[in-house]
């Protein structure tokens, strides 16, 4: 935006995200467990749309996070180049430094690690700049590892009471890139979904991104769109044109009534 403000250019901004992954307390849960591990570890955490805040509504958030425990237990850190691995380094030792300083935050607030991953013992990987995934739950929307955006393999766990308290809880955020809702009834999910401020809503789903359609954030997500019709608009100016026809229609008027009274003088026969 700076570069561009010296000559007034047009600018297209996709930013960070702090995703809001809300699992409703009639969702799937083996399906919802297993999107919610896809949502925040798709390219170890370094992914703008990731689903970094889980929101669990209280009646199955005990049963819901043993689930994501047992399933996280499962995943291989490795070399990206080996099929048999899920997930990689991140890709940078200062974005390494980032990362665990997030973590070092979260446990000094009082957030606990239900889960930690292990990291590659392989010599070769050495070099690697690796961090195990962490879920962290006790968690408010209040502390830092929950309102900044982390790009990691960190993932925070909130309790809510209600869909209007899980809505709440989403939207109290400065960005508004991403979201989701796991819910087995599609109406429910829908009501939530119109209701949470970002720019994409995923329903029973994450990281689906068509070319078909717009990509982009509410609030400090992002300016303007990319993909779909609404990406052609970025590149395009709007022009209007007027014409002041008042005087054509008042020539027209006054011929009219110049045929008319000829006709009047000159009755046809």
């Amino acid at each position: 935006m700076r570069a561009a403000a010296g000559n007034v250019k047009k600018v297209t901004l996709e930013l960070g995200g702090k995703g809001a992954n809300i699992v409703l307390d009639d969702a799937d849960l083996d399906l919802a467990a297993d999107g919610t591990l896809f949502g925040f570890l798709l390219m170890s955490g370094q992914a703008c749309e990731s689903g970094a805040r889980l929101l669990v509504h209280e009646s199955i958030h005990d049963e819901f996070v043993e689930r994501l425990v047992k399933r996280a237990s499962t995943l291989t850190l490795g070399d990206p180049m080996n099929p048999a691995t899920d997930l990689g380094p991140l890709i940078s030792d200062k974005q390494k430094a980032r990362v665990e300083k997030y973590i070092a935050l979260g446990e000094q607030a009082g957030c606990k690690i239900a889960f930690q991953g292990k990291v590659p013992g392989d010599p070769a990987l050495a070099e690697g700049h690796w961090v195990a995934p962490v879920i962290f739950t006790d968690v408010t929307n209040d502390m830092q590892v929950a309102r900044e955006e982390i790009f990691g393999p960190v993932l925070v766990v909130i309790n809510y009471s209600s869909d209007e308290e899980a809505v709440a809880i989403a939207n109290d955020s400065e960005y508004g890139l991403s979201a989701g809702v796991w819910s087995r009834d599609n109406e429910r999910a829908l009501r939530v979904a119109r209701q949470l401020e970002s720019g994409t809503v995923w329903i029973n789903d994450w990281h689906m991104v068509n070319a078909m359609y717009p990509f982009g954030g509410f609030k400090q997500s992002g300016i303007g769109r990319e993909l779909g019709p609404d990406a052609l608009g970025e590149y395009v100016e709007s022009k209007f044109v007027h014409i002041d026809i008042g005087r054509a229609r008042a020539l027209v008027a006054r011929q009219r009534r110049a045929s008319q009274g000829r006709a009047r003088r000159d009755p046809v026969r």
